[in-house]
């Protein structure tokens, strides 16, 4: 354990310090794609799962003519050997989504530059999913991760009836389709004996009430969740809108939990690579200040997919406190990005907001994901506490500790009323 050091920190050393403290912080994922071990079967993870990440198929496309068409026949361990071939064997694997993949092989002592993927798959296959669990969030840093879960996923929903708790995961009641696509699942409700139509008559609206509240009693979720497109608006003449507004936002009033927003994304700009094929846009944060202004006594977590929208979304965190402003988005994960984002958010915010979250969706890729969010964060912070130092207020080991574990933990836990340690 790092002994607790009182002296002040000079610029010299403040990046060394920084490197050494955010390796030893263990951070809390806010929001991943993961799931804990009873809900095993609807998760990825794996090397063949890790080479068809979806941003990797994107890549994919850029550098071989094979058409979309032709790739979706192919099977999963077909696809890998051909992104394997396109991106790690006749390429340099520089990107970011790639270079990932690189060290995950790394963290696992596999070769990162085989012909093949033969003895990556022979490691992974002899694994057992509870102890790989355990051994990828200690390579991560990672104490705990927050899920994504959909009740009315046909594949996912059944398995809560046999999940227990585990400690290392959070549920999160994700929302998509009911408030994107209520016409298209609304009868999911009428087969689970909820008496909703399709129309919100004020019956319907205290059933899908009664549907969240059951979910909240068998899933415990930290937040409520939904990722909106960039052209969200509230208020709105919408079944959406009505829905949060007499649905949603009151039953995170009753179980005291946010709702995480996600805004900007365009779905299927290009559909035939299918999940590869989402972009991004500009949103309109007027909706996030009706939301703050109207319902003073909810929380939103908000995360924005547009550069563009970083700095406004900074300007009204500063003026409601029940805005928290989280992570770095998809496209936004990127280090240059990542790096101008925090710093205006530091300048802006202090300390008052939660850095990263990994939106992992194959279990191994918190590894890299987390180690690029130390390597990044290390000389922004040094040089924030530089500046201070420079201005009057040196820092010292203790000062340094006690912001890492608000901006990695005590955030989360406070906005969202999860018990720390």
């Amino acid at each position: 354990m790092i002994p607790t050091l009182v002296a002040n920190l000079s610029r010299q050393n403040l990046l060394a310090v920084l490197e050494e403290e955010l390796n030893a912080t263990q951070i809390i994922d806010i929001h991943t794609h993961l799931f804990k071990p009873s809900l095993g079967a609807v998760g990825l993870w794996g090397i063949d799962e890790l080479v068809t990440y979806h941003y990797l198929e994107a890549e994919l496309f850029r550098s071989n003519d094979l058409a979309p068409e032709k790739y979706w026949t192919l099977t999963k361990r077909e696809k890998a050997d051909v992104i394997w071939q396109t991106l790690f064997v006749e390429n340099p694997p520089v990107s970011e989504a790639t270079r990932g993949v690189v060290a995950v092989l790394q963290a696992f002592d596999l070769p990162t530059d085989s012909a093949d993927l033969s003895e990556a798959r022979q490691f992974f296959a002899a694994q057992t999913l509870e102890a790989h669990i355990g051994k990828v969030f200690r390579l991560a840093g990672m104490s705990e991760a927050v899920m994504t879960n959909d009740p009315l996923d046909p594949a996912e929903a059944p398995l809560w009836k046999n999940s227990s708790p585990h400690k290392l995961f959070h549920a999160v009641l994700r929302l998509d389709r009911i408030l994107e696509k209520w016409p298209e699942h609304w009868h999911q409700l009428v087969a689970e004996g909820y008496r909703v139509e399709q129309n919100l008559t004020p019956a319907t609206v205290a059933e899908i009430r009664r549907f969240l509240a059951d979910w909240c009693a068998t899933m415990k979720p930290v937040y409520m969740a939904v990722s909106l497109s960039d052209d969200f608006q509230f208020p709105e003449n919408s079944i959406r809108a009505q829905l949060l507004r007499e649905a949603v936002l009151p039953a995170c009033r009753e179980f005291a939990i946010p709702l995480s927003l996600m805004i900007g994304v365009r779905r299927q700009v290009n559909p035939a690579i299918r999940l590869a094929g989402d972009g991004v846009g500009k949103a309109d944060l007027r909706a996030v200040e009706h939301l703050c202004y109207e319902f003073p006594q909810n929380r939103f977590l908000v995360s924005l997919l547009s550069r563009e929208n970083q700095h406004e979304l900074c300007v009204y965190a500063r003026k409601f406190s029940n805005l928290m402003p989280f992570g770095c988005w998809w496209f936004l994960n990127n280090p240059s990005i990542v790096e101008e984002m925090t710093r205006e958010r530091i300048e802006m915010l202090g300390m008052s907001f939660i850095p990263q979250h990994s939106d992992a969706r194959v279990l191994e890729q918190v590894i890299y994901k987390w180690r690029n969010t130390r390597r990044t964060m290390a000389p922004i912070l040094a040089n924030t506490y530089a500046l201070l130092a420079e201005d009057g207020r040196p820092v010292t080991r203790a000062h340094i500790r006690q912001d890492l574990d608000r901006l990695f933990r005590r955030n989360f836990q406070k906005f969202c009323g999860v018990a720390g340690e």
